[in-house]
């Protein structure tokens, strides 16, 4: 997985500080007589520190003002970063390490940014860091992905080659449902949820020991990019198809599809079906340019389309290679074959198939797959997102009615039709299984 630039935290994720925060904010409660100090700051640690002194003056009516609390604040916390807190062990090494690879680095913090540059500066660090963002800046706190969504946007880089590095489990889970490869930094003495950290992160490191360029970079799985050119009596045009078809590695057609491809001109490396749909002169011409055919009685138990991703899965498994299913050419004709591609799809979801047709594109979500589907650059697009089980839990972002983990029954319609509005959209399955449309044509 490459890594094309880096976010990191600062406090608890490069700086051993996480205990002197706790301090400096349970010591401010107990000044002003609170008496569960130690929940209050616990509860409130995702606020950034000006959100926080704002809701413990709003709600607990303590300090002068909330900007009074802030500057008290404040000053215990610039001297404690050059009188109690250093470096994590290995941490400048791994950072010397990024910075020769090119790879440039941000720094998003819930501290605001003058405090954290001079934290850096105390410790030699503040030069491995083209930027340093202040969360507060951004809008809300790191439970949402806002401010690395914005940090992504700085650095130009794709979110899925733009490592975050966190201790917060909740920066973890927001980063990682936008679609951020992530590292959790856990030490032995913060109380993070190592379980949480391990559902949620890409890799957890107890120490910078564990990481480097080289074993971060190998976690990426080699992938098969098969088609399946299907055999829908209303078939994608021959352009697209071509496109797909250049864009991928194995290319499978399932019946009438050959016949696509022959006006496409792209030859398949597999024929499979029982040719009861093909044309004459497609049948002549897949025979003799396919690499394999594999033709099977009408009577069957699969449909083509059902035999094809079985040829896309036996490749991979062949080759040892993860595998990223497209389909085209199958949403039109008979509505009974139209669900049954879903259900097709839906089983095989384990290899996040996507459907691409002329007029939309659809992928499968699901957590035993690819579970977000980042739909950025295509502000103004309409979106459908369909449950293809019982219960599925489905968040999305950066849409006109946006959804928190919201439970959706099979086929559930409150999913349909919502607008993209930022380009920083996504949608993610937390739980079950979505297929998600999107139409670039919103008369659809």
């Amino acid at each position: 997985m490459p890594i094309d630039a880096a976010i990191f935290d600062c406090d608890g994720t490069i700086l051993d500080s996480m205990p002197m925060w706790t301090n400096s904010c349970v010591g401010l409660l107990r000044s002003y007589g609170v008496l569960d100090a130690e929940r209050v700051f616990s509860e409130h640690e995702s606020l950034d520190m000006f959100a926080k002194c704002q809701w413990y003056h709003q709600h607990l009516g303590i300090g002068e003002s909330a900007e009074a609390l802030y500057r008290e604040l404040w000053c215990t916390v610039k001297a404690a970063y050059g009188n109690e807190v250093s470096p994590y062990e290995g941490c400048e090494s791994f950072l010397r390490e990024l910075r020769a690879s090119g790879a440039p680095m941000v720094i998003v913090s819930s501290t605001p940014t003058e405090l954290v540059r001079a934290a850096l500066r105390m410790h030699g660090l503040d030069k491995y860091f083209d930027q340093v963002i202040f969360a507060g800046d951004v809008g809300r706190g790191k439970e949402h992905p806002d401010c690395y969504l914005y940090a992504a946007r700085k650095l130009d880089t794709a979110r899925e080659n733009t490592w975050v590095f966190e201790d917060a489990p909740f920066g973890i889970r927001s980063a990682a449902r936008a679609g951020f490869p992530t590292v959790a930094i856990l030490n032995d003495h913060d109380g993070r949820d190592a379980l949480f950290l391990e559902r949620w992160a890409t890799v957890v490191a107890r120490s910078y020991d564990e990481l480097s360029m080289q074993r971060l970079a190998g976690l990426s799985a080699r992938v098969l990019r098969a088609l399946v050119v299907a055999g829908s009596p209303e078939p994608s045009s021959a352009d697209l198809v071509a496109r797909l078809a250049g864009e991928s590695d194995y290319v499978i057609a399932a019946d009438r599809g050959a016949e696509v491809l022959r006006v496409a001109g792209k030859k398949p490396d597999v024929f499979c079906g029982d040719e009861d749909s093909v044309n004459e002169a497609s049948r002549t011409w897949v025979r003799r340019t396919a690499s394999h055919t594999d033709l099977h009685p009408v009577e069957k138990d699969d449909s083509d389309l059902g035999l094809a991703v079985s040829y896309a899965r036996a490749k991979a498994d062949e080759l040892g290679s993860a595998l990223r299913l497209t389909v085209t050419c199958a949403a039109g004709g008979r509505p009974d074959h139209a669900l049954g591609v879903w259900g097709v799809l839906a089983k095989n979801a384990d290899v996040a198939p996507r459907m691409v047709e002329d007029a939309f594109e659809a992928h499968v979500l699901s957590p035993s797959g690819i579970a977000t589907w980042q739909i950025g650059g295509v502000v103004g697009a309409l979106v459908s997102v369909l449950p293809l089980c019982d219960e599925a839990r489905v968040t999305e972002y950066g849409m006109r009615w946006e959804l928190d983990e919201e439970r959706l029954g099979l086929l559930s319609d409150r999913g349909l039709s919502n607008y993209v509005v930022t380009r920083d959209a996504f949608v993610r399955c937390e739980e079950g299984t979505i297929a998600v449309f999107v139409f670039v044509d919103d008369t659809m």
